[in-house]
């Protein structure tokens, strides 16, 4: 029985440019879950970022380590783009049987733990927003991009990747990752995400993407889209929400 589910909507963009994979290495057991915020709203973005989905998925799966994975695949669309190209955010989990829970991220998509009715938030935006009290949406490290670690620190006070591994407690641990399409207006509202994330993780999935676009259309402070105010806007909205056994 399979243990996740993801949801998406594109809101009101052009184009669906989030997506999102699972890959499992049948030797060891260990499974990638990942998630990408294309950067930009074209059909290039959207078909890269998709690809780029499955690739860290299987890198990361094999190497049975988040960051290993995410560290791999950066450097190596980095040696192939030159810095210039498509580009995404991304978040990627790691479960690999016997051993703790790995999770890395480059940009601001984000990973969440759901244990006792609480939502842990575990991952750390890369934004102006955390650099400088800066703009939220703009992102200070990504996949696409051709600065090592030492460059983004220098710039940014962050390495290009961050990661967290931890040993999971409760029996059963639900992971959520998701685009700021997705947390952001939540967050904004101050809702409680581990009341969104109830149920299957279909169900849950479906809810919490659903509900952030419908609060960007509705909230006063979404404002409308940001080139056009009078505009109603809404971004893509996508998360995966996968159930972890200890």
């Amino acid at each position: 029985m399979r243990n996740y589910a993801t949801a998406q909507l594109t809101g009101t963009r052009d184009n669906q440019c989030d997506a999102t994979a699972v890959f499992t290495d049948r030797r060891t057991g260990a499974r990638a879950y990942v998630l990408l915020d294309g950067i930009g709203s074209t059909e290039v973005v959207r078909e890269w970022t998709r690809a780029a989905a499955r690739r860290l998925a299987r890198t990361a799966a094999r190497r049975g380590d988040a960051e290993r994975g995410l560290r791999a695949v950066y450097d190596a669309y980095a040696a192939e783009l030159g810095g210039y190209g498509p580009s995404a955010v991304a978040v990627v989990a790691v479960t690999v049987p016997g051993k703790p829970l790995t999770i890395a991220w480059c940009g601001d998509a984000r990973a969440y733990l759901v244990a006792d009715g609480t939502a842990h938030k575990m991952t750390d935006d890369h934004n102006l927003r955390r650099v400088i009290g800066g703009r939220r949406n703009i992102v200070t490290s990504w996949l696409g991009s051709n600065l090592n670690d030492d460059k983004v620190k220098y710039r940014f006070g962050h390495p290009a990747i961050e990661s967290v591994s931890l040993c999971l407690v409760a029996k059963t641990v639900r992971l959520l990752l998701a685009s700021d399409g997705a947390y952001d207006p939540h967050e904004d509202a101050g809702h409680d995400l581990a009341n969104l994330l109830t149920g299957k993780p279909r169900q849950a999935a479906r809810r919490f993407s659903a509900t952030a676009v419908k609060e960007s259309l509705a909230a006063s402070h979404a404002g409308g889209d940001p080139d056009n105010p009078a505009e109603p806007y809404a971004d893509n909205s996508t998360v995966l929400v996968a159930d972890l056994t200890a």
